[in-house]
């Protein structure tokens, strides 16, 4: 079977672009816990201190949160594929490059590049989805997609893990630039044709220079508040300027972010809020788990990775079962029942102590595998159906960003718990008691969180199922 994209009348494979943007989804989330995993060993080698190994975590989220509207809005204008292929080849360079760096700010600055990279295939490839696979056999499709990135979360720690115990945490990356390289090949033979939604229109320079340039003073700003006395400036600046931002979009004609939408649309506005909280929550766990395993129970790095496995086997395994579910039952009910799980299990990780035992941690990263499996898939299927096809390019980088910049927030967070804590120090055997005080202040904020993001999820169900039955409305 063969969709039609309608501005190119190039006729198209579902089959084949499900393939190639699973791979794609694959890659990028198996980067990001892989280098988890290698943390302590980037850490020791290059001489980072915790906050610094923090920013290899946040420089990448950071690279992909500040141009992930921005590419999206360009790649409607200029073609999705032209900028998914151009973004693969970025990616695929820029990581090659990391593996041969020998000091810890050129290996945060390479990847803010990989994070550009990322952005430019996220902001292409869901919406390239949308676009070939019509709405009744969209869920299971995105449940596919979404047990991909759930499996490369789950390969990264133990693929890496047995990489940097045989070799070094070096050849992580060429590793990674190689799959990359296979998988940029494929996609340059294997996707073919066009796509656009907003071909000849002008593209929003102003709007996307404040927006950037907002995002990066405020997540930097935040993350040095208790290290630079001019953080907090920097951080209030960066606000200001979200604030313009969002002025300047309302009064464009061709804005990178249609307020319009937020504002009319309150459901679509509460699962995209309820997207960006349950990642801030969600990822701490990886980040925190693969330090405290390997700092605080000794375990070297290829038993840390096989436990941090975990999780996201749980996530792919749930993912697709989800996604069916999703094409049958309403939704947002299902995705309200996954931000519950993610609640309970922050709530459960606030209580580990040097003591606690390692079936503990299993307990939790299951909770938190439910969480996630049953929340990604319907609550992104129920955004898709929220919004008229005109808006699916729209509604595609939405999920995107929220995704992406609550995960910049909640590494944010970690870094300024960090300050507050250790500032410069690294993480060693002489401190574990700071980095336990600091792991269970994270956790106490994110429970919290992660509580109000299941309220969001609860109001758009309800907001939704309220819209449906108007007169008028299907």
């Amino acid at each position: 079977m063969t969709g039609t994209d309608p501005e190119t009348n190039t006729h198209v494979s579902p089959k084949v672009t499900l393939i190639l943007v699973s791979l794609v989804q694959f890659m990028v989330p198996f980067l990001m816990s892989a280098v988890g995993i290698a943390l302590p060993a980037i850490g020791r080698d290059l001489g980072a201190s915790a906050v610094q190994l923090s920013l290899v975590q946040t420089a990448q989220i950071l690279g992909i949160g500040i141009f992930l509207l921005p590419a999206g809005r360009f790649a409607d204008i200029h073609g999705r594929k032209r900028i998914f292929i151009s973004g693969a080849v970025l990616l695929c360079c820029a990581t090659l490059i990391v593996g041969t760096v020998g000091h810890i700010k050129l290996f945060i600055g390479l990847r803010f590049v990989q994070g550009i990279g990322a952005a430019m295939i996220f902001s292409t490839s869901l919406a390239i989805l949308t676009a070939i696979f019509p709405p009744a056999r969209r869920g299971r499709a995105l449940g596919i997609v979404v047990c991909m990135v759930y499996l490369g979360m789950a390969a990264g720690p133990v693929v890496s893990g047995f990489i940097i115990h045989y070799l070094s945490w070096r050849w992580v990356f060429f590793f990674i630039s190689g799959i990359m390289l296979i998988t940029l090949i494929l996609s340059t033979t294997g996707l073919k044709g066009e796509w656009f939604s907003g071909r000849g229109e002008p593209f929003d320079w102003v709007g996307s220079a404040v927006y950037m340039a907002s995002l990066f003073m405020t997540i930097y700003g935040a993350a040095g508040l208790y290290h630079f006395y001019w953080a907090r400036w920097l951080a209030l600046a960066g606000v200001s300027g979200m604030i313009v931002f969002v002025v300047l979009q309302r009064r464009s004609a061709y804005p990178i972010l249609d307020i319009h939408l937020l504002i009319s649309n309150l459901p679509f506005t509460f699962a995209n809020m309820a997207t960006f909280i349950n990642y801030a929550a969600a990822f701490s766990c990886i980040f925190f788990f693969s330090l405290y395993l390997q700092y605080i129970k000794g375990l070297p790095p290829q038993h840390a990775g096989m436990l941090l496995i975990i999780q996201p086997l749980v996530q792919a395994t749930l993912a697709p079962v989800a996604g069916r579910l999703s094409d049958s039952y309403p939704p947002e009910r299902i995705a309200t029942i996954g931000m519950a799980f993610c609640t309970a299990g922050l709530i459960a990780a606030s209580t580990i102590n040097s003591d606690s035992s390692l079936f503990s941690i299993i307990i939790i990263t299951v909770l938190f595998g439910i969480s996630l499996g049953l929340f990604s898939t319907p609550n992104t299927t129920a955004i898709m159906s929220m919004v008229e096809p005109r808006h699916l390019g729209t509604a595609s980088s939405m999920i995107g960003t929220m995704r992406t910049t609550g995960v910049l927030a909640g590494t944010t967070i970690i870094a300024m718990i960090f300050s507050m804590y250790m500032g410069n120090q690294q993480v060693t055997q002489a401190n574990t008691g700071v980095f336990l005080q600091s792991q269970q202040t994270s956790f106490y904020i994110f429970s919290a969180m992660s509580l109000v993001g299941t309220l969001f999820s609860m109001a758009k169900g309800k907001l939704a199922t309220s819209i449906s039955s108007r007169p008028g409305k299907n």
